[in-house]
């Protein structure tokens, strides 16, 4: 199979380069400087073994590769709110043999969130969800590192309207070989909304830094308690911290020192957009659907929003003005 990473940023160059070095078939898709800098002096990853560079394909779209072949895998791994357009423009290319890539090949959504997934089925016939546990930074155009060990990361698998298939399962043996582990599971967007509960203090790191602080985690567990009283309104199942632990437990330690999560390092290289929409913002739109009150993920959703929009460095907020905007929005709900 050739994998074909749609957005080479952090988690996709990670398992791009990764899939390369255990033999593996890449393509990788990336714009701009990063793209530049993937084309000119290769990908460098920096992993728990060290780093590698990795002279890679990169194209920008579907036009610079040409036909698609009938066992291209798509990995998408761009931020939710550049992934309609993505599943538009790569379900529209043909595969040698007849038909589209929407029509004949998986798309596995390896991101924060669970709406990739719904766009995309949408559009796909084989739609995969991945849960990604895979702390990684990218900072700089062509230099990403995922320092994790002795796995680079977990990514559950399973078909994003349940269940599994031999796609699953032969996807999950490369990653395996690369050095993930990948659990083939039935129910993988139960681990996606799982994921995405601790995804929802992304907007506290982007807006008040990525260093640990008392208040910080008092503010995310009162979003992470609107989001389960969501969740249960909403009839959504999600797994629990002891099974998240159980899958993670010593085969995936972080190093100490890791930079901020993924909209921390969006705001850091200025890229104009954050996923707070989809992550604190699928837990208002819950709340809004099933009339439970979530100001706390509404405030963390409009202030990473602010943040992204305004070019603001992330990190700029303290903590205490963010939970005194929060603690004013709870007073109107």
């Amino acid at each position: 199979m050739r994998y074909i990473i749609i957005g080479a940023g952090a988690i996709g160059a990670t398992i791009g380069g990764r899939l390369a070095e255990a033999g593996g078939e890449v393509v990788l898709v990336a714009r701009g400087a990063h793209a530049e800098a993937l084309r000119a002096d290769g990908l460098r990853l920096t992993t728990a073994d060290g780093e590698r560079v990795h002279r890679l394909p990169v194209v920008g779209g579907p036009a610079e590769l040409g036909e698609l072949r009938p066992d291209d895998v798509l990995l998408l791994t761009v931020k939710t709110q550049d992934a309609l357009a993505a599943l538009d423009a790569w379900g529209d290319a043909e595969v040698a043999g007849g038909g589209t890539a929407a029509q004949r090949l998986p798309v596995l959504c390896a991101q924060n969130g669970v709406e990739s997934e719904r766009l995309a089925l949408r559009r796909f016939a084989r739609v995969y969800g991945v849960c990604v546990w895979l702390p990684a930074t990218f900072l700089e155009p062509g230099v990403v590192s995922a320092l994790c060990a002795p796995l680079t990361g977990i990514l559950h698998i399973g078909k994003a309207a349940g269940g599994a298939d031999g796609w699953a399962r032969r996807i999950a043996a490369d990653l395996e070989k690369a050095g993930f582990g990948a659990p083939v599971t039935e129910d993988v967007m139960r681990w996606k909304h799982a994921k995405l509960l601790g995804n929802l203090g992304n907007a506290i790191q982007a807006t008040t830094g990525p260093e640990p602080d008392p208040a910080k985690a008092a503010l995310l567990l009162r979003a992470v308690r609107e989001a389960k009283a969501a969740f249960e309104a909403a009839g959504i199942a999600h797994a629990s911290d002891a099974e998240q632990a159980a899958a993670r437990d010593g085969r995936v330690e972080q190093p100490a020192g890791v930079r901020g999560g993924s909209s921390w390092q969006s705001l850091a290289r200025g890229t104009g957009s954050v996923e707070a929409d989809y992550l604190n913002g699928e837990v208002v739109l819950l709340g809004r659907l099933h009339g439970v009150a979530t100001p706390v993920n509404d405030t963390l959703r409009h202030a990473a929003n602010i943040f992204a929009r305004e070019g603001l460095p992330p990190g700029a907020m303290s903590v205490e003005d963010l939970t005194a905007l929060a603690d004013e929005a709870a007073s109107r709900a």
